[in-house]
């Protein structure tokens, strides 16, 4: 088998943080996102993935390289636009051939893995099967109903939805599933959606099987879904203190990763939490949930249930940062200039919350 990521896409929900980077590289737990879902394939056992990749491509390049770092080999298949996720399988039939694959949203995030429905997949007479997820507002959703052990039908954000079960992006097909994408039209969107092409394949008699996934699931293209995912792998983390990592004056509490070269000094830092690489926390607290990736700089602060990105300073603020995703190279300091006011330069889509 093989695996098919798409990694292309605008990422609107990210904004501004998407304006200058990839969605997918948005660390989870000083991991990106992107990096789960190839990890996710070759613990299954794929190693040939292909990624599709769009305006971001060389900052995705840059970031995953050629795969041998995941034990994997990765060819990568540029998307002239977003033209949705059935034409991303569409261009992708000369890597993907006849074999069977996994189609991975870059940006989908998934508690258990995959392996054992790879396994299920592989050994089982179906052509695809898709993986559901009960959500509480299912008509923001493509909505799966179900015939008993099949799937029946495939709706697109319906207005009144036959069931809660949401599709989610992580599928799995035959070499019937182009007889799909070149029979589909485009939708109103100028897409070719993959529920559509589900549906086709339902219409002429493949055999589609759902599976009901029971751990968590998280399509990580908001703010508060990014740390929600946050905190659950935070949790999974086992506390270690790398190379060249240091605690001076400090306390640790709870699941607490230190990465190689970070420095504490006189603070606290409370787990779940992970600090990056050759970043100082110096004279401050660092609540659960948070993760502070690589060369950062926290002082005189309050940090909690937050994702700081590479670069980022936070110095003097006498107010706790919560709640927070912040961007690469972004500088939070309280002015010593009189009279006191806020002075702000903010991108398009950003939000900013004062007490």
């Amino acid at each position: 088998m093989k695996g098919l990521i798409l990694s292309g896409g605008k990422g609107t929900r990210l904004r501004p943080l998407t304006y200058t980077g990839a969605k997918q590289l948005v660390p989870i737990a000083n991991k990106p996102v992107l990096f789960y879902a190839i990890e996710d394939l070759v613990e299954a056992g794929i190693t040939d993935i292909g990624i599709v990749v769009g305006d971001t491509a060389e900052q995705i390049r840059a970031a995953v390289g050629d795969g041998s770092r995941f034990g994997a080999r990765v060819t990568y298949i540029p998307q002239e636009a977003p033209l949705g996720i059935a034409h991303a399988v569409k261009i992708a039939r000369p890597f993907l051939g006849n074999d069977r694959f996994v189609l991975f949203l870059g940006d989908n995030f998934v508690r258990d893995g995959i392996a054992d429905l790879v396994r299920r997949f592989e050994r089982e007479p179906m052509n695809s099967q898709i993986l559901l997820y009960r959500v509480k507002d299912p008509q923001s959703f493509g909505v799966a109903e179900l015939a008993g052990n099949r799937v029946k039908r495939v709706i697109e954000k319906p207005k009144n939805p036959p069931s809660d079960l949401a599709v989610i992006g992580i599928y799995m097909f035959d070499e019937h599933v182009f007889e799909a994408v070149e029979s589909i039209r485009p939708s109103a969107r100028g897409e070719l959606e993959i529920t559509d092409t589900i549906q086709w394949l339902i219409d002429v008699g493949y055999t589609v099987v759902p599976h009901v996934i029971s751990g968590w699931w998280i399509d990580t293209g908001k703010k508060d879904d990014l740390l929600e995912a946050n905190r659950l792998i935070l949790e999974t983390l086992e506390p270690r203190s790398e190379a060249g990592a240091e605690v001076v004056g400090s306390v640790l509490e709870g699941r607490v990763v230190l990465e190689r070269g970070a420095i504490i000094r006189n603070s606290v830092v409370r787990g779940p939490a992970i600090i990056g690489e050759d970043t100082v926390v110096e004279d401050s607290y660092v609540g659960p949930f948070t993760s502070i990736y690589h060369h950062c700089q926290v002082r005189n602060s309050e940090v909690e249930h937050s994702i700081i990105l590479e670069h980022s300073r936070i110095i003097d603020i006498p107010q706790r940062v919560e709640d927070s995703l912040i961007g690469r190279y972004v500088e939070i300091c309280r002015s010593p200039v009189r009279p006191r006011a806020h002075k702000l330069m903010l991108g398009d889509y950003s939000n900013v919350g004062i007490l």
